[in-house]
């Protein structure tokens, strides 16, 4: 990752990252709370389901 988007831009890193998740199944983002996650009261807008991840901060591969 490109780390001067941290450094110079941390709202915009915060708006990219922070509470922001992801629908292992459809991959739709969502923005929650990480308790909310962890106890499973949330769940994907698109398919329903309550498996999220974080979005990841750098690139795979």
């Amino acid at each position: 990752m490109n780390h001067m988007t941290k450094d110079k831009l941390p709202e915009a890193y915060e708006r990219m990252f922070n509470r922001v998740f992801v629908c292992m199944k459809c991959n739709a983002r969502i923005r929650a709370d990480l308790q909310r996650v962890r106890l499973g009261k949330v769940k994907c807008r698109k398919c329903k389901s309550k498996s999220l991840r974080p979005k990841a901060k750098e690139r795979r591969g």
